[in-house]
């Protein structure tokens, strides 16, 4: 059930997205008077599941989820269609057209991207609000168990308080930072430290086999008792928290495995915390450490026991308008530094590069529509952006000859499209061996 949900989420994104960043190609073209003769959602590679023809375009659905077209008269694309370029231009198609409106049809669908992530984050913000917890509110530091992290010098309980020189003040910015760390600063007991990252970290982060970072620490709350739990009927109930064991503080749930080290196999007393009044238990600890217990977590425990101060905010829809324009715009700066940092080889951050499963692997495996939408706006961004880039093929390539055509007057020859074009498809398909050959190394060796 749990795949049924997650790979239903990333199928509606998929094409959702896809349907509207073509929409964005589809609409000035007709705009324009330019034919469209097909309008795909997924490649229709020798076979259609789905298509039917109203007008002078072909709308339809392919069968292999890679994407989306639409295919325009009198253009160079991934059709290759030399027969219909070979023949004069006719006035409905996009070579005849002025340069001006080729370049705002190719640009359509990038636009139609960043246009869907601004409105999905204002309306987000409208919506839910948004939650975060002050940092300084964060009185032990973080849970560090990343082998790379503590090889570095970090330990549980440090507590994170600059990234580059940046103040952290709040938990969100610790990872919106983390990808282009040199130097961390810190305290551990009070005592300012610093910590400089090799330029390669990013590389080795991709190459650990833990993906945690710097985690909030929890009080150990019960979520529920396993079935053949020595303590099944010790009533324990959801929502308590376990305090002490043999008589030693319990303040973090990290903290519990080195407690109950010395009494693998043993019976101890422990307090437990319910409802505001303090319970005596005793526990059986079996002979790998454990006692049988589910954790769980909830931010109204959190605040209850004064771990941390969760700042929530809520927003009418004007100020909501200027909230989501900030995270779209951070979002799309993060964005263009991830990928900075991908194409320098010495950061090792093209490792961390993954295909289709590492998109499928985002999505939550409950259905939530705010995860859904904050994914679906980070993913928009994601193919607007990588349209944009250079490469012959994409809509970035298409706008990079259009500019040099208006810059220069000269148009380049349909030949030199067509060896163009070839070029970027065979650089594309290398990309997208490489990102999902590297979800299949990670699979196979993680």
């Amino acid at each position: 059930m749990e795949f049924v949900i997650k790979i239903s989420q990333f199928l509606l994104s998929l094409s959702l997205l896809i349907v509207l960043h073509e929409l964005g190609h589809f609409i000035p073209a007709k705009l324009f008077k330019t034919r469209v003769e097909k309008f795909y959602l997924f490649f229709d590679v020798k076979y259609s599941l789905f298509k039917k023809k109203i007008g002078d375009t072909v709308y339809g659905i392919g069968w292999l989820p890679l994407g989306g077209y639409v295919k325009i008269s009198g253009m160079i694309d991934e059709s290759m269609d030399k027969e219909q370029m070979a023949q004069e231009p006719q006035p409905w198609e996009f070579r005849s057209k002025p340069s001006w409106q080729r370049l705002i049809i190719m640009l359509g669908g990038v636009t139609v991207n960043f246009i869907l992530a601004a409105v999905i984050y204002i309306f987000m913000a409208f919506s839910y609000g948004d939650s975060d917890i002050d940092a300084k509110s964060i009185k032990d530091g973080y849970l560090i168990t990343n082998p790379l992290l503590i090889e570095l010098g970090l330990q549980t309980g440090d507590n994170i308080t600059a990234i580059n020189g940046q103040e952290i003040v709040k938990y969100s910015d610790l990872r919106k930072n983390l990808l282009a760390a040199q130097l961390v600063s810190f305290e551990r007991n009070g005592v300012p430290m610093t910590v400089t990252f090799p330029e390669d970290f990013l590389g080795q982060l991709s190459s650990s086999k833990s993906r945690s970072f710097f985690e909030l620490r929890y009080p150990f709350v019960v979520a529920s008792v396993v079935e053949t739990s020595l303590n099944k009927n010790q009533d324990l109930q959801e929502g308590d928290v376990l305090t002490s064991i043999a008589g030693q503080p319990l303040k973090y749930f990290d903290e519990f495995a080195a407690l109950a080290a010395d009494y693998k196999g043993k019976t101890v007393n422990a307090t437990i915390l319910r409802a505001g009044k303090t319970l005596n238990k005793t526990l059986q600890i079996d002979d790998e450490g454990k006692l049988g217990i589910y954790p769980g977590m909830s931010s109204s425990i959190i605040e209850d026991l004064n771990y941390y101060r969760i700042v929530e905010n809520s927003y009418t829809f004007g100020e909501s308008v200027g909230v989501g324009l900030e995270r779209f715009t951070s979002q799309i700066s993060s964005y263009w530094m991830q990928l900075k940092l991908i194409f320098s080889p010495s950061t090792g951050a093209y490792k961390g590069v993954g295909g289709f499963k590492a998109i499928f692997d985002i999505f939550p495996d409950t259905w939530s529509w705010e995860a859904f939408w904050g994914i679906t706006a980070f993913l928009s961004i994601m193919l607007g952006v990588l349209n944009l880039l250079p490469i012959p093929a994409l809509d970035g390539g298409h706008v990079m000859f259009l500019l040099y055509e208006m810059v220069s007057g000269r148009k380049p020859s349909d030949k030199f499209m067509e060896y163009a074009q070839t070029a970027g498809f065979f650089i594309l398909i290398a990309l997208v061996l490489f990102a999902n050959g590297n979800d299949v190394f990670k699979a196979i060796f993680d």
